[in-house]
C-alpha cells in the first residue's frame, strides 16, 4: 500500500516520531490540532483496507488536540506527551468506553475508570484518538476476531499483521501517528511489532502498573523508533497503587539508550528446535546484528534448542507428534524468561537489537512510514508462537 517516494521528500505529519513532534510542538512549527488532522486524514484512507482500529472518536480527539494546542501556545504542556496521538488496545480500559476483549461473547460494559496505563498517557496529555483491534481474548497472533473486523498487515493486504495487538502493530506500520499501546504476554506486542516492521518491548513483570492484574501480562509500547518507545516508557512506568503485583517504582532512565555494548551478554537465538526453518533474510539480519555487537565489545553467545535440550525439558523423548505440546504447556513462562530482558539492562540493551532495511524487500524501503535513519533501527525481537498470547 505504501507509494514509493524520493528519501528527501518532506515527511507528512502523521509520519513524524513523537520525539519530532514535540520538537515542532515547541518550535511552534506546527499544531497538535494540525498533526491530528493528518493523522485522521491518513486513517480515512487507510482504515477500509486494514481495518486496525475500534472506537475512533475524531470529534473528542480534536477537543482534546485544541486544548493541547492552547497549552502549548502559552509554553505551558500538561506533560511529557501532550498533544501526541496515541491508540490503546481494546483489552485496556479506557474511562466510558467498552473493553469487548475481541470477543463477540463479551457483553459491552462501558469501563468505570481508565486503567493504568490508558491513566499515564492520559495526564501525559496525550491525545488518545481510538483503540485497536485484538483477537478474541488475545489467544492468537492473528488479526481474526468474532467481534472485530478482520485486520490485515498494510504491508501486505494479503497478509496477517501479527497479534493479539494486532490493530497496534497494523496501525503502527501504516502511519495512524506515533505511539501504540498493546499487552503481551507469549509475544503479542513483539510478533506484530516484527512482521510489521515496528519497535516493541515486553517490560519486565510489574514494570508498567495493569489493571485488572493478570500474571504474566504487561503493557508495552509500539512505535516506529527506539527513541520513541524509550519516551513512552517513561510515561507507562510511572506507579499505581491499583496493581498490588506492580514492582516499586525505579529512575530507570528510559532514555539513556546510548550505553556502550562493551561486556554485554547478549542471546542469539537461531534454532528454537521446534516450528518452521529460519527463512535465511531473517537469519542473516540477525547474524550481522550480533556481528556488530561482537565488534563494539559484547559478548555473544548461542543457545539453541536442539533435540537434546527439548527432550530434557519436556522429560521424554520427542517425535514430531508430541513436540509442540510440551512447550506449550511446560516451558511457556522458562521461553519467555530466556527471551524477555530485565530491567536491569534497560533500554541499552532492550533495544539496540537493530536490523536495517537491507534484508527487507525492495517494495518495503520505499515506506514514507519508515524512511528516516531512526526509523530503521528496529527492535529484533525473536518469539515463539504459545497458546496464550497476551
Amino acid at each position: 500500500m505504501h507509494k514509493p517516494a524520493a528519501e528527501e521528500e518532506i515527511t507528512s505529519l502523521h509520519d513524524l516520531s513523537a520525539t519530532d513532534l514535540i520538537a515542532g510542538y515547541r518550535a511552534k512549527q506546527f499544531s497538535p490540532s494540525e498533526v491530528l488532522e493528518e493523522v485522521i486524514e491518513h486513517v480515512a484512507a487507510w482504515e477500509p483496507h486494514i481495518k486496525a482500529l475500534y472506537l475512533f472518536d475524531p470529534d473528542s480527539a480534536r477537543a482534546a488536540a485544541k486544548a493541547s494546542t492552547d497549552r502549548w501556545q502559552r509554553g505551558e504542556p500538561a506533560g511529557t506527551l501532550d498533544g501526541i496521538p496515541v491508540t490503546i488496545k481494546d483489552n485496556i480500559a479506557t474511562k466510558g468506553q467498552p473493553v469487548p476483549l475481541g470477543a463477540a461473547s463479551v457483553k459491552l460494559v462501558p469501563a468505570e475508570k481508565d486503567a493504568p496505563p490508558a491513566a499515564r498517557l492520559r495526564e501525559s496529555g496525550a491525545i488518545i484518538f481510538a483503540k485497536t483491534t485484538m483477537p478474541d481474548y488475545g489467544m492468537l497472533s492473528s488479526g481474526l476476531s468474532s467481534f472485530h473486523p478482520l485486520t490485515r498487515n498494510p504491508w501486505d493486504l494479503s497478509k496477517n499483521p501479527g497479534g493479539s495487538s494486532s490493530g497496534a502493530g497494523a496501525a503502527g506500520a501504516a502511519g495512524y501517528g506515533p505511539l501504540h499501546l498493546g499487552t503481551d504476554i507469549g509475544g503479542s506486542v513483539r510478533l506484530p511489532a516484527s512482521w510489521c516492521g515496528l519497535v516493541a518491548l515486553k517490560p519486565s513483570f510489574g514494570r508498567v502498573p495493569y489493571d485488572p492484574p493478570y500474571v504474566g501480562r504487561v503493557a508495552g509500547p509500539m512505535t516506529r523508533t527506539v527513541d520513541d518507545a524509550a519516551l513512552m516508557m517513561c510515561v507507562l512506568s510511572k506507579p499505581d497503587r491499583r496493581d498490588g503485583m506492580s514492582l516499586p517504582a525505579d529512575s530507570i532512565n528510559w532514555k539513556a539508550h546510548d550505553k556502550s555494548p562493551r561486556k554485554l551478554r547478549i542471546g542469539l537465538m537461531l534454532d528454537p528446535g521446534a516450528g518452521q526453518v529460519l527463512e535465511k533474510e531473517v537469519r542473516d539480519v540477525a547474524v550481522k546484528a550480533a556481528k556488530a555487537f561482537e565488534s563494539a565489545g559484547a559478548a555473544s553467545v548461542r543457545p539453541t534448542f536442539s533435540s537434546f535440550i527439548l527432550r530434557a525439558i519436556s522429560g521424554g523423548s520427542l517425535t514430531p507428534s508430541n513436540r509442540v505440546a510440551p512447550l506449550a504447556s511446560r516451558t511457556a513462562s522458562s521461553i519467555c524468561r530466556l527471551l524477555a530482558c530485565a530491567d536491569s539492562a534497560s533500554v541499552s540493551s532492550v533495544m539496540k537489537f537493530s536490523c536495517t532495511h537491507e534484508a527487507c524487500p525492495a517494495s518495503l524501503v520505499s515506506s514514507s512510514s519508515l524512511r528516516s535513519a531512526s526509523s530503521r533501527n528496529f527492535f529484533a525481537s525473536a518469539t515463539l508462537g504459545l497458546a496464550t498470547l497476551g
